[in-house]
């Protein structure tokens, strides 16, 4: 009985303790999306001391006195502005996530199934250059934009995201997690290398290859580092460095426009969270005859 209490105890504490840690991070949105419903003079009343320098203090309302959806109306009818920087961030993200395809999955597969002199001094330096965070590789890779004459263009932001570390550091280990067996059976039928990567590791990598899109998504969507150092041009800039700029003229579009911004990142988060899930774990759990359904259908035929 003490033991069952005790379980039950610490379920509930953990239960309580995601449910607050919910709440902390579903009070922005929530307050986002009601301020987006808010008109002009409630905005200032509300947070005008904060955002406009209007004086007085701060007020926090659970709903708005006169909801109104006019600024939703302005940001999509009325804001040519907004929509160049969102497919300046379309082009961007999507840029940097095909980029990623041809690049960090062959280099995953090839660190994870081959061996070849100074793999070790090289996966050391992929590593090495994962953990070190973008304010120190600033001035070299300045540097070398600059040299090529790549500085302020589309192409200096979605080069160095290409030749990103984190996906193959990903990817390297889902494919290391695909069974021997399976790549042996293959080698015995007749499969060349290049064989094996399209039809086997491909296939059994799909959730990391999932995950590392999602991931990767989710960073370039929002990055702001590399396009406010390497991008000058107003008409260049994507929504993380314009949706700031937009405070300083029209509040409740500003708040409009950033719960707009928001919804393809959740849209695809919510959509991909199982292939997230398991392509972060990156568990080795498929065995031959799963593999066999995958490929031939619970059958056994094409």
């Amino acid at each position: 009985m003490k033991r069952q209490r005790s379980r039950g105890f610490r379920q509930w504490l953990i239960r309580g303790i995601l449910l607050v840690v919910f709440i902390i991070m579903a009070v922005p949105l929530f307050v986002l999306l009601v301020h987006s419903l808010m008109g002009r003079q409630e905005l200032l009343e509300t947070c005008g001391a904060v955002l406009a320098d209007y004086g007085g203090y701060a007020k926090v309302r659970i709903f708005p006195t006169y909801p109104t959806l006019r600024a939703y109306v302005r940001l999509l009818l009325d804001s040519p502005e907004y929509f160049t920087a969102f497919w300046n961030s379309m082009i961007q993200t999507v840029g940097v996530l095909l980029g990623q395809l041809l690049t960090a999955v062959p280099a995953a597969w090839a660190f994870a199934q081959f061996r070849f002199p100074g793999k070790r001094g090289l996966w050391f330096v992929y590593m090495l250059l994962m953990v070190l965070p973008f304010q120190v590789t600033m001035v070299s890779g300045y540097l070398v934009l600059n040299t090529v004459n790549l500085m302020d263009t589309r192409a200096a932001v979605i080069l160095p995201g290409i030749f990103s570390t984190l996906p193959v550091f990903i990817l390297r280990k889902t494919f290391a997690g695909i069974p021997g067996e399976i790549l042996e059976a293959a080698q015995m039928d007749g499969a060349g290398s290049l064989c094996t990567f399209f039809v086997i590791g491909i296939p059994l990598g799909m959730p990391g290859i999932f995950s590392v899109l999602i991931l990767s998504f989710l960073e370039y969507w929002n990055t702001i580092e590399q396009p406010m150092t390497y991008l000058k041009t107003k008409s260049l800039l994507p929504l993380s460095l314009y949706l700031p700029q937009m405070a300083d003229t029209d509040m409740a579009t500003a708040f409009a426009a950033s719960i707009v911004t928001l919804l393809p990142a959740i849209l695809l988060f919510f959509g991909g969270q199982d292939n997230l899930e398991q392509g972060i774990a990156a568990s080795g759990e498929i065995n031959a005859d799963e593999w066999f359904v995958r490929r031939h259908g619970s059958n056994g035929t094409e």
